[in-house]
């Protein structure tokens, strides 16, 4: 049995457009970082909005601030 590759050509896959570039995170990161307040952790979702969770940095311990009602049980 052979196979014409001809009858299986597949067209390469493309890679998506980016969302969002490395500056642009690093762009919010640094003003937020200007603007004295901690950041827990940044996220980006798939049509690249940027969240960056900020940390309460009053009592010096750096906690998140977005977090769950059971965390402090």
């Amino acid at each position: 049995m052979t196979v014409d590759k001809a009858e299986f050509s597949v067209a390469p896959m493309a890679r998506a457009p980016s969302t969002f570039r490395q500056q642009d995170v690093t762009r919010a990161v640094k003003a937020v970082a200007a603007a004295g307040v901690g950041i827990a952790r940044v996220e980006i979702d798939k049509a690249g909005k940027i969240t960056i969770i900020t940390a309460d940095a009053a009592d010096g311990r750096n906690e998140v601030t977005e977090g769950n009602e059971w965390d402090r049980i």
